[in-house]
């Protein structure tokens, strides 16, 4: 049966961008799979690669391996990557997983399994498991993963839901592909162009389906693994990447922190003002005794409000909403209303130039 009548289980995509040596071992690692008669299709998106992305797939085709194909996305971006697999995959589960990840021999049986066994589940997620090039320094916990893409939420199975916001992400994330169709697929505002860092594709394309009350999965059985790259391992590059999430969250506006019960300066809420206010005084606390790994943690909250803050007062400037002077005594002026309990509805701020 040629690969066009096929009728494929999974739609394996793999979108990449100059990294062929890496998408070397992840092809082979999703290629060599003890799949148990489960037919499933690889589809690798090249977003403008310069490299030898193209030559890396057709060597792994002149080997017979005839359920690969390779396709060029020339919209640079990661949702653009992502939703160009949407469109070319032949199955109703597009399973994606990074091109610098390897899965586990047992990777696809376990997508078919979990989709059988759970049909109310619209998406399915698992482990991405570190392989460290060298000993974590004292500051790396857990709290710290994020900007490396790890996730291990323990061994139990749970719903991530409205009630239950735990982010999957997608190097080991498998969707039903009418989900994807129904929302929209993955949002372009907020995806990694390039090298750039923080970005939110998986968690914003989530978030969307708990405010219709879609549910995902985490299987704990399902796992790759990650290479951490030497760079990972310095704070430089865990403050640069908080900086580019807040600056990411920006721009996707989510309710959480865009609502303004309590007004707002250029743009930011106050309430995510005093959570910086919290954040510092948390640093504070830890950097006075010497205890500089806790302090971290609150130091790379402070980077993010940073970025967040950086996005909103550039958008402040750019629409001419008024000048910095009269824009912090227009703050000023609502913060005290609040403060003695007087009503603001019918009355205007003072004008300050």
């Amino acid at each position: 049966m040629s690969a066009l009548c096929k009728s494929w289980d999974i739609s394996v995509a793999i979108c990449t961008y100059n990294r062929c040596q890496s998408l070397l071992s992840a092809l082979d690692s999703v290629l060599s799979q003890d799949a148990n008669g489960i037919l499933f299709e690889v589809i690798v998106v090249d977003n403008n690669s310069r490299d030898d992305t193209k030559q890396v797939v057709d060597s792994f085709i002149g080997r017979g391996h005839s359920n690969l194909r390779y396709t060029f996305e020339p919209r640079q971006g990661l949702s653009h990557a992502r939703n160009a697999a949407v469109a070319e995959a032949r199955s109703s589960i597009v399973a994606f997983i990074d091109d610098d990840v390897r899965v586990a021999r047992n990777w696809v049986s376990t997508i078919k399994r979990a989709f059988d066994d759970h049909p109310e589940a619209a998406w399915v997620g698992g482990k991405v498991l570190p392989c460290w090039p060298s000993l974590p320094p004292s500051w790396l916990t857990r709290d710290q993963w994020s900007p490396l893409a790890i996730v291990d939420y323990g061994d139990l199975p749970f719903y991530t839901s409205d009630s239950r916001q735990t982010c999957l992400v997608g190097a080991n994330l498998a969707i039903r592909r009418d989900v994807l169709e129904q929302c929209g697929g993955f949002e372009p505002n907020v995806q990694r162009v390039k090298d750039s860092i923080g970005s939110m594709e998986d968690h914003e394309l989530q978030m969307r389906l708990w405010k219709i009350h879609r549910r995902g999965l985490y299987v704990p059985e399902l796992v790759v693994f990650s290479d951490v790259a030497a760079d990972r391992l310095c704070k430089r590059y865990h403050r640069r990447w908080h900086f580019g999430h807040g600056r990411f969250y920006a721009v996707a506006h989510l309710e959480e922190l865009e609502r303004s019960n309590f007004g707002s300066l250029f743009g930011v809420s106050a309430h995510v003002y005093r959570s910086a206010v919290r954040d510092a005084l948390g640093w504070l606390a830890w950097v006075v005794p010497g205890r500089f790994s806790r302090a971290f943690t609150y130091e790379t909250k402070l980077w993010f409000f940073a970025g967040f803050w950086s996005i909103h007062h550039r958008n402040f400037v750019e629409r001419g909403h008024g000048t910095h002077v009269g824009e912090l005594g227009r703050f000023a002026w609502l913060l005290t209303r609040r403060l003695f309990h007087r009503p603001t509805v019918g009355r205007t701020p003072p004008r300050l130039t």
